[in-house]
């Protein structure tokens, strides 16, 4: 199986690798929220966009790449994925800034993790068991990046793969 996926082509196994990558960050986004309990702010939820709207645009320049009929169609949608993941990495850069107090965060970016209430009386219960996050909160340090400071290294390794999936066979 590693033979077949080599004969594929530098090209081909760049697109895959992007494409696992953006599988991976947004997977482990959402573990960190359901399985670790984090609260992502209105931020965080942002920075989950680019993934949304990345990863089928991989999936098609993958199935592109693989048939290999089209290649110019195949670079400029590598290209459109770049893109995606650069605007992800500017967000990620701008909420790491904040954090690290660079810049003031957004005003209005707070979230909760609370549910809807759906009786008046449990309201007050609610508003003490809810917790607001802030843009500017970070929550938790891995090897001293927070979770905007780590999607910045993950976006701009896409942009990486990306670009030299597109430019290399532009080249060629």
């Amino acid at each position: 199986m590693i033979e077949a996926l080599l004969a594929c082509g530098p090209r081909f196994l760049a697109i895959l690798a992007a494409l696992a990558g953006a599988i991976a960050s947004i997977s482990a986004a959402w573990g960190f929220q359901l399985i670790g309990g984090f609260i992502p702010c209105a931020l965080c939820y942002a920075q989950r966009v680019p993934y949304y709207l990345g990863i089928p645009v991989l999936v098609v320049a993958l199935a592109v790449s693989r048939r290999g009929d089209i290649p110019r169609l195949g670079s400029l949608l590598l290209l459109v994925a770049a893109a995606i993941f650069a605007y992800g990495a500017y967000l990620g850069a701008f909420q790491a800034g904040a954090e690290w107090g660079f810049w003031d965060g957004p005003r209005d970016c707070a979230t909760s993790g609370a549910a809807a209430v759906t009786k008046a009386g449990d309201l007050l219960a609610a508003m003490a068991q809810t917790r607001i996050v802030s843009c500017t909160e970070v929550q938790l340090r891995i090897f001293g990046l927070s979770f905007a400071g780590w999607n910045v290294v993950v976006s701009a390794g896409l942009v990486g793969l990306c670009a030299f999936a597109a430019l290399g066979r532009a080249r060629t």
